[in-house]
C-alpha cells in the first residue's frame, strides 16, 4: 500500500487559500469600483445641475435686457437642455421697500402691517434709520440698555447688506422680520416702483386702506401704461412711489436633471448697460427644498 505524499495536502491548502484571497481581492475591487462609480455619478449630477442653474441665470439676464421699460414682475420661463431643464421666476427688486433707504414712516407702517404695535413699530423703524448713521446711534436713545445693544452691532457705511441683519436690530421680533422679508430688499431705493410692487408692499404703505389697494391693483391691470392714474389711486402714499429702471432682479431657480434629481437656488442679479459682463450676481443662496416654482 502506497503512502500518501504529505506535500499534496500542503499544496491543496495553499491553492484553496490562494483562491480565497483572490476572491476577497476581487470583491474588494468590485466594492471600490462601485463606490468610485457612485462618487462620479454624484459629481456628474452636481456639474450638470450647476450648468442648468447658470443657464437659468443667463436666461434671466437676457429677459431683463429685452424687457426694456416693460414691468419686470412675476415673469416665468423655462430652459430645456440635454441634461435637464431650469425653471426661473423674476421680480424687480425696485418694487420692494429698501430697508437701507426707505423713510422711517414707511418702515413703521410696514411693521404695523405685519402685526407690530404702533409704539414698537415706530421705535424699531427709528433704530433702523439710526443704523444708517452709526455715529448718531448712541445719541438717539440715551438708555444704557439701548446703547449696549447698539454697540454690539458693527458700524458700517452700508448698514444692511442682507435682510437677515434686520433680526439684529434691538426690538425687532423674529416673526416681524420673517413677515416683512417678502416686502423688503437691500437693492432698491428711497422710492418704490409702482409698476412692479407686489400688492403686499402697496398695502404696507402709510395710509393705504383696502379700498385704495383694490383700486390700485385694478388700475394697474386695466391701465398698465398710465402711471399718473395709477399712483393717484393711493392718495398721499403716492409720494413713496416712482417709476425707475429695472436693473436689479431677484431670480428663483429650480434645476431638474434628466434622472429626476432637482436643486434650487435664489439669486439677485444686476444687468447694467454697457457693462463688461452680461450680468453680475449680487446674492447667491442655495435652497434646501427645490419646490420654489
Amino acid at each position: 500500500m502506497k503512502r500518501r505524499d504529505p506535500r499534496r495536502g500542503v499544496i491543496l491548502v495553499t491553492v484553496l487559500w490562494s483562491m480565497a484571497l483572490l476572491s476577497a481581492l476581487a470583491m474588494a475591487a468590485s466594492v471600490t469600483f462601485r463606490g468610485y462609480a457612485g462618487i462620479m455619478a454624484i459629481e456628474r449630477d452636481r456639474v450638470q445641475a450647476d450648468a442648468l442653474l447658470s443657464a437659468g441665470l443667463e436666461t434671466a439676464a437676457g429677459i431683463i435686457d429685452a424687457l426694456g421699460d416693460a414691468p419686470l414682475m412675476n415673469i416665468e420661463s423655462t430652459v430645456n437642455l440635454a441634461a435637464g431643464s431650469a425653471r426661473l421666476r423674476l421680480n424687480d427688486e425696485g418694487g420692494r421697500i429698501d430697508v437701507g433707504r426707505a423713510p422711517a414712516i414707511v418702515l413703521a407702517a410696514m411693521l404695523r402691517s405685519v402685526g407690530a404695535p404702533e409704539a414698537a413699530a415706530n421705535d424699531v423703524a427709528r433704530r433702523i434709520v439710526d443704523r444708517r448713521r452709526p455715529q448718531n446711534a448712541a445719541r438717539s436713545d440715551p438708555s444704557p440698555r439701548s446703547a449696549n445693544a447698539e454697540s454690539r452691532m458693527p458700524a458700517t457705511s452700508q448698514p444692511f447688506s442682507d435682510l437677515r441683519q434686520l433680526r439684529l436690530v434691538p426690538g425687532m421680533a423674529s416673526d416681524w422680520a420673517a413677515a416683512i422679508e417678502p416686502l423688503t430688499t437691500v437693492f432698491g431705493g428711497e422710492t418704490i416702483n409702482p409698476l412692479t410692487a407686489p400688492p403686499g408692499v402697496i398695502a404696507a404703505l402709510p395710509g393705504v386702506g383696502k379700498g385704495q389697494l383694490d383700486a390700485f391693483i385694478e388700475t394697474r391691470r386695466s391701465f398698465p401704461a398710465d402711471v399718473d392714474r395709477l399712483v393717484r389711486t393711493i392718495g398721499t402714499a403716492q409720494q413713496y412711489l416712482a417709476v425707475k429702471p429695472q436693473r436689479v432682479a431677484s431670480v428663483e431657480l429650480v434645476a431638474e436633471l434628466a434622472n429626476g434629481r432637482a436643486v434650487a437656488a435664489r439669486a439677485v442679479i444686476v444687468v447694467l448697460p454697457q457693462d463688461s459682463q452680461p450680468y453680475r450676481v449680487l446674492v447667491w443662496t442655495p435652497v434646501p427644498s427645490p419646490r420654489l416654482l
